[in-house]
């Protein structure tokens, strides 16, 4: 009896300690999504062609998961379905999913599908042009985007699930396990002197030419017998004057 209400003590004291409430609706744009939290349950009541959207807060550390599941109509439906998750960041771009089903095709028989998308650890800093997902606010849009015309405004039940456990949070604060540079020893004496430059001669200014052999020969021979190709060829092709 003790221990109930000391259970209904701390609940009334901090009300954040219980369970977190129902979400019941979604929004249809980025300026009307609904806001949920991690491990808050998400049942909303929607239709086939809708958008649906929510946002949610991510931290450094963090590696969000949502696992969606879409019970689909028994009758009424004439073809496949195919769906799709995406998730945005607070500048609408675009996070790629690195686990989970993200565009699966219910196939006209299925009663229901299921969606996932495991975004990468949110990073708690990152290159201006770079991609990465960093804190902040992050956008979820779940929408059916292939499906028979006929079949448009057919009744769905979406439940999803947030979940944001903690990765690994030393990947960014690593340590180098040799130096990058090699030890240059700075400080220590030289004992032996320094080498001296030798004076450069004549000979070494035709250094440069390679050694005289028969590719000079060859060499010399093609060229003057093109020579003699060009104005054999120029004197047959040249117009004579009467």
């Amino acid at each position: 009896m003790q221990q109930l209400v000391l259970a209904a003590a701390l609940l009334l004291a901090d009300p954040s300690a219980g369970p977190a409430p129902l979400v019941s609706s979604a929004g249809t744009s980025y300026l009307t999504a609904v806001p949920i939290s991690a491990d808050q349950p998400v049942k909303v009541s929607a239709v086939t062609g809708d958008y649906l959207y929510w946002q949610f807060p991510a931290d450094a550390g963090q590696r969000p998961e949502l696992a969606i599941d879409v019970k689909l109509p028994a009758e009424g439906r004439t073809g496949e379905h195919a769906w799709t998750v995406e998730v945005f960041d607070g500048l609408r771009r675009r996070q790629a999913c690195v686990g989970g089903e993200q565009s699966p095709v219910a196939e006209t028989s299925a009663t229901a599908v299921t969606l996932g998308c495991r975004l990468r650890q949110v990073r708690s800093w990152a290159e201006p042009w770079d991609g990465d997902p960093l804190p902040g606010t992050y956008y979820v849009r779940l929408s059916s985007t292939d499906l028979p015309e006929k079949d448009l405004g057919l009744p769905v039940e979406v439940n999803l699930r947030l979940t944001a456990p903690t990765g690994d949070t030393g990947a960014d604060q690593g340590s180098l396990a040799a130096p990058l540079v090699p030890d240059n020893r700075p400080g220590e004496i030289l004992t032996t002197p320094a080498p001296v430059a030798s004076p450069v001669s004549d000979e070494d200014y035709f250094d440069w030419l390679p050694d005289f052999s028969s590719r000079w020969i060859w060499t010399a021979s093609g060229g003057v017998l093109a020579a003699l190709a060009g104005l054999v060829g120029f004197s047959w092709t040249r117009r004579r004057r009467v």
